[in-house]
């Protein structure tokens, strides 16, 4: 065997191993959109479960309040009437929220370059962090549902101050939720405590895999 016959070999040796990394590496990538799909599945339960409590919730209490407004308005406590308005009003954006994450993870294609995936996994986790924040919101509200005009008497001035600095104290926490409920904070201690199950874990380890899948690419350039 002569040098030239050593070299094609060599080449086509090189040629054949290559083909079988990528052939191996688009296996790999399969496999893993495969796992990614399952992983999000779980999270369609949760989802439709939000979707449907919320939107009883939403059509019995808002109902109710509707009616209140209309032929019993003077008859009703102000307070509840519209803590209740607000709660039901957060409850509706939240279930909107729910139905986009819905039709996020029904409409990925994972015949679609991992980037394209990756993007749409993004959407999912800043929609998750935001249907959140608007959750933690209704926190003040559930503390001024029995407030009536009766408590703000000077006999009663210790049971109002209490509910004022609770109501307030629920304020302080539920904004504060608000603005720090952010990606950038995922690794401390009560945001881990906050996003943990069915609702965070899967797309975050789903975007984790396609990380690993990326990187892969990039070192094999």
């Amino acid at each position: 065997m002569n040098e030239l016959d050593m070299k094609m070999l060599w080449q086509q040796s090189q040629q054949k191993i290559e083909a079988l990394v990528q052939v191996n590496r688009r296996a790999e990538e399969d496999i893993t959109k495969l796992k990614v799909n399952s992983l999000l599945g779980t999270m369609k339960p949760v989802k439709i479960f939000a979707i449907v409590a919320g939107m009883l919730w939403v059509f019995l209490v808002g109902g109710f309040i509707a009616n209140l407004f209309i032929n019993h308005y003077a008859a009703s406590s102000p307070f509840f009437l519209y803590a209740a308005l607000i709660q039901v009003l957060l409850t509706a954006l939240a279930i909107g929220i729910y139905i986009y994450q819905l039709h996020l993870i029904n409409t990925i294609n994972f015949a679609e370059p991992v980037l394209v995936i990756q993007e749409r996994l993004s959407k999912l986790i800043t929609s998750t962090l935001n249907v959140t924040r608007v959750l933690f919101l209704q926190l003040p509200l559930w503390t001024i549902f029995f407030w009536n005009d009766g408590m703000f008497v000077k006999e009663n001035w210790a049971w109002w101050i209490l509910n004022i600095v609770v109501t307030l104290s629920f304020t302080v926490i539920a904004l504060w939720l608000f603005f720090n409920i952010r990606i950038e904070n995922k690794d401390k201690r009560w945001f881990k405590l906050l996003f943990s199950g069915k609702e965070w874990k899967p797309v975050v380890e789903s975007v984790e895999m396609l990380k690993q899948i990326d990187a892969l690419r990039k070192v094999e350039g």
